[in-house]
Formats: structure tokens, sequence, C-alpha cells
């Protein structure tokens, strides 16, 4: 149950994205804090009852977790934001969007950590970890989407390729042979998200020392690290046509019918 509660909470806080970059509306803007203390206690659980522990058990949750994010196609995107002229204005808010939800995260996760109650830092940094893996996730599905060059399959078959990306930090061709036979090889692939797991997990240490513990550290470590893999995902996929050169249009006229 603690794992089915940890993937539903992941996928409501990458939902959650759509808040910042304007498609819900400003009374929707979710209190982090809360949801962090949540998704923390629930690991907490599920991790006291003797499931896997460490990268392994975090690697699992989120790949149980990303088929169940709703990621919007390049229709529902422009239908969001009316005004995005091209496909790199509607890239510049989901970006802007990912940046400000995973800052809103690591203001949860700072803000509980001040709070003067026990704490299992351990826990607190894996919900941390996983909430901002499940913003990313969405914001690459999305980029994805934007630049016309979405991940065939179903929902899991996609959900592996965007994972793959955001282990790889790089804007995979997920179309190709290559890359698809890769992508089916789901060991390696946990692998390489214990991997990337890792280094973010050490990456987080200097920011709960004591003199860096807080809402703005949090909110200002995570809002960079993710602006700067938006920017490493979209000069790959620039460096790429879409599989359908007439997408854009097409989404628009989608868009336009009643």
């Amino acid at each position: 149950m603690a794992l089915d509660e940890t993937t539903a909470d992941l996928a409501r806080i990458a939902d959650e994205m759509e808040v910042w970059d304007g498609s819900a509306g400003a009374d929707s803007v979710p209190t982090e804090q809360g949801r962090m203390a949540s998704l923390a206690r629930r690991l907490g659980r599920s991790l006291g009852r003797g499931a896997k522990t460490g990268t392994t058990g975090l690697a699992d949750r989120l790949m149980a977790a990303a088929p169940r994010i709703k990621v919007r196609d390049v229709a529902t995107l422009r239908a969001h934001h009316p005004d995005a002229r091209s496909a790199e204005e509607l890239a510049d808010r989901i970006a802007a969007a990912g940046a400000r939800a995973s800052g809103a995260v690591g203001a949860g996760a700072g803000a509980a950590a001040m709070m003067p109650v026990p704490a299992a830092m351990p826990v607190e940094i894996a919900a941390e970890l996983l909430a901002v893996a499940a913003v990313e996730f969405k914001m690459i599905a999305e980029l994805y989407e934007a630049y016309g060059q979405p991940a065939p399959g179903n929902a899991r078959q996609r959900s592996l390729a965007y994972l793959s990306v955001w282990s790889e930090r790089r804007g995979l061709d997920v179309a190709s042979p290559a890359t698809i036979l890769a992508l089916s090889k789901t060991a390696a692939l946990r692998k390489s998200l214990r991997k990337r797991l890792t280094r973010a997990g050490f990456r987080k240490l200097p920011s709960l020392a004591p003199l860096m513990v807080g809402a703005a550290a949090g909110a200002y470590v995570n809002r960079r690290d993710t602006a700067r893999l938006a920017t490493e995902i979209r000069r790959s996929l620039r460096e790429r046509q879409p599989a359908d050169p007439s997408y854009w249009l097409t989404a628009r006229a989608d868009t336009d019918q009643p």
C-alpha cells in the first residue's frame, strides 16, 4: 500500500507543475511543505517495513510512478499556452514551470528540515529526490512534445524513454531503433537511475549543513539544477528534426476545433 501511496503522491506533485506555468488556477498553488512531509512519512513507513532501501528502492518507486504522471501532448500544451507562437516559446514556458515547481519542492523540504522535530534526514533527502525527479520527468516529456519528438509506444514504454533521458541528463533520440532496443533493458535503466539518484543525493548533503538548511537554499539549488537540465535537453532536441514537420500547425488546428 505504501508503494502505491508514494507513486500517487509523486504523480500529484508532478501534475502541480501546471500551476507554475499558469495552466491551473492561482488558488490551487500547493503547500509543498505539507506534500513533502506526507511523502517522507510514507517512505519512512515502507522502509521501516523492510522494503528495499537505498537507491534501489528509490529507483523502483520512480519507475512505478512515471507511467502515472500526466504528460500533456503538444495540442494540449498549445491550448494551455495560446500565446506561444513557436516551439521555442512553448518550451520556454515548460522549462520555467519545471524550475519553479522544483524550487517549490526544495523550499518545502528545506522548511521541513528546519522544523524543531526529530527528522530522519536520509528519508527526507529521499523524498525530495523523488519529488524533484517526478517534476523533471514531466518537464522532459513535455519538452519532447513541444519540439515534435514524442517517444513512441504505450505509457510504460514512453516512461522508460523519458526516465532514460532524465538519468543521462541529455536529450536522447527516443525514436531511433538503437535507443528503443536499449530502453527495453529495464535492468540497465534501473542501474542508471540508481547512479543518478546517488549523485543527486550527494549533491544535497551540503545544503543540509547547519548554516545552509532552509527554504531559500533548497529552492535556489533545485531551481538552478532543473533549469540547467532543461537547457541541456533543449540543446539536444534542437539538433534533430521533428518526426512530423507539420506537427506544430496540426496541433494548432486541433485546438481550434469546437
